[in-house]
Order: structure tokens, then sequence, then C-alpha cells
């Protein structure tokens, strides 16, 4: 009996860690060696964690750029007034489009197949990348957005627009096709 509970109990914890194993870490590089093999088609899972890996940009994103306000605000940055208004024009646009994102996100967990939607993520991750890019470019600016820059521009451009996107739109177009030719019909002749 002891023994059946010892090889009951090993089992289980056989069992317990091949699960933990099996269950894949869905994070950037795994999305960039799926593009880089060729196989471009996401299964159901695959689609549903690439939105939650890009709403998790997103709310970092909208920490960052929360930090980046403040930082402005309070003056804790070397800011001319000029470029502080410059920039704070920028910050505006990106609220704009981290508000676009998370309700884009939002709608395509509801309609996978929804193409307007997706394309309007893929500018707001475009538009945020670049700006976030720029941020990181002044240097009173970098060490509050850090990495998150690149990583945005890899996650909309390679990722998103190759795994999600593309292979969305060009659903899209062979569900339309060619469109159908009407047969005229043929005038009847009669003889007299």
């Amino acid at each position: 009996m002891r023994y059946q509970k010892r090889f009951l109990g090993l089992a289980i914890l056989f069992f317990g860690l091949v699960c933990v194993g099996i269950a894949e870490d869905y994070h950037l590089q795994y999305f960039l060696t799926k593009i880089s093999s060729q196989t471009n088609e996401l299964s159901k899972n695959e689609r549903i964690e690439l939105l939650n890996r890009i709403d998790e940009v997103m709310r970092q994103a909208k920490q960052i750029h929360s930090k980046l306000i403040q930082a402005i605000q309070t003056g804790e940055t070397e800011i001319r007034y000029q470029e502080g208004k410059f920039w704070m024009s920028k910050l505006e646009e990106d609220q704009a489009s981290i508000e676009n994102g998370i309700q884009q996100i939002k709608l395509l967990r509801e309609k996978p197949t929804h193409l307007i939607a997706s394309i309007k993520l893929y500018k707001s991750l475009k538009d945020l990348s670049s700006n976030f890019n720029a941020y990181n470019n002044m240097p009173s600016f970098s060490a509050l957005v850090g990495d998150l820059a690149p990583e945005m521009e890899l996650w909309a451009d390679p990722v998103f627009y190759k795994l999600y996107l593309l292979p969305l739109a060009q659903l899209k177009d062979v569900e339309k096709g060619p469109p159908q030719k009407e047969k005229k019909p043929t005038p009847k002749v009669k003889k007299p």
C-alpha cells in the first residue's frame, strides 16, 4: 500500500510538471520565431495571446505616458517652454492612440476577423512606436521610456502586421473573389 501511494504521488507530480511544460510561453521571441519559420498561420489560442500581449504593451505605454506628462508638468525635466508645448501636443496624440488601440483590442477580442479594427490597431501601434522612439532620443525622457519603444515597434511591424493583419487581409480578399459576370440573355429571333 505504501508503494502505491508513492507511485501515485510521483505520477501526479510527473503529470503536473508535464502540464506546466506543455503550456507555451507566448512572448515576443515566440512570435518573432514564428515569423522567421514561415508559418504565418496562427491558431485561435495564439491569436488571443497575441492580442493579450499587445494589450500589455498598450497598458505599459499608458503608464509611461502618464509618467512623461507628470515629468513635464512638474518640471522634473529640463525643457524650455516651447519644447514643452511641442512634447505635450505629442503626448496628447499618444493618449488618443492608446485609447484607440485599447478599444480596437476589445473589438478584436469580440470579432477576431474585423479588418478595420486590426488596421486601426496597427496604425495606433505604429504611431506610438514612432513617438516613443522620438522620446527615447531625448535624454530627459529616455530613462522613462526605456526599451518599450523598440519593443513596441517589433510588436507592430513584423509581429502584428505579418501574423495577424496580413493573413486577415488575404482572407478577406479570397472571400470576395472575382465579381460574377452577369449572363445576358440571348435575344430570340422570330422567324417570319
